[in-house]
């Protein structure tokens, strides 16, 4: 792992108090080798404690309408999800290595990729763009001593802001495998990874059978139009659709979807 995940953060309104000694007790033994006590928190993020597949462990996050909605169809997505929803995405940040986004996601919305909601260590920040266009000035790329990693396409012309590493790997029709970004980042000592988005990130990482895990996290809102939460390969059959195992929470109003991808998930080891 990059490092220990011990780093207070400023407690919010956001949970109660007895809800935040809960997870400083959970985070602790979730980077120990202590058995996790039964628990909410221990049924939705123990199957993120051990890797199963290349010493790794993978989880994508998406937060949506229940009609399949991320964001209007301005771009405009604070906050589909609610204040649970919200925690939980931090609680997410908190137990990985890393945070992934796509370009597209870093430009729509600037986000800052950190643990604010609850106690825990920043993960490093990854950019998926191929084609090099984000700025210097984007939050993701701020100086705060976290581990900072822009993937580009070969080839391309790319200047990183100061401590921020240069991955540059091989893109096809402008896209860069999702297998080798993450051999890339395991490489790098990156162990957990949680792939925040956009949909099309997401969308990308599904499709090539490189998430070990999905939290689905949907609010009771209709938009009726706006951006899909998933672009994938079209099918035929009914057959053909991914059909997963799954366990729900309740997150105030949100409810996540944890849905298991493990049968699916490729070898990285393979060549």
């Amino acid at each position: 792992m990059l490092s220990s995940k011990l780093q207070s953060s400023p407690p919010t309104d956001n949970i109660s108090l007895e809800q935040q000694q809960e997870w400083d007790e959970f985070l602790v033994n979730f980077f120990s080798n202590e058995p996790l006590s039964k628990s909410p928190l221990q049924s939705i993020f123990e199957p993120l404690r051990y890797p199963t597949f290349d010493d790794m462990v993978v989880v994508g996050q998406i937060g949506q309408t229940l009609d399949g909605r991320i964001a209007t169809v301005t771009g405009q997505s604070r906050y589909v999800n609610g204040p649970g929803g919200l925690t939980h995405l931090h609680q997410l940040r908190a137990l990985v290595d890393a945070v992934v986004i796509g370009v597209g996601t870093a430009l729509a919305d600037d986000p800052q990729l950190t643990v604010r909601q609850i106690k825990g260590k920043n993960p490093a920040r990854v950019v998926i763009d191929p084609r090099a266009g984000l700025s210097h000035q984007h939050l993701v790329w701020r100086d705060d001593g976290v581990k900072k990693i822009w993937i580009v396409a070969e080839g391309v012309t790319a200047s990183p802001p100061p401590q921020v590493e240069l991955m540059m790997l091989p893109a096809q029709n402008g896209a860069i495998d999702p297998a080798l970004i993450l051999k890339s980042l395991n490489l790098r000592a990156v162990k957990r990874i949680l792939i925040e988005g956009g949909a099309e990130t997401v969308s990308r990482f599904i499709a090539a059978k490189c998430l070990d895990r999905l939290h689905l996290i949907v609010a009771p809102i209709i938009m009726g139009s706006g951006r899909l939460s998933f672009n994938l390969p079209p099918i035929e059959h009914m057959d053909q659709a991914l059909r997963l195992p799954i366990q729900t929470h309740q997150l105030g109003n949100d409810v996540v979807f944890d849905c298991d991808l493990q049968t699916q998930r490729i070898s990285l080891n393979k060549e």
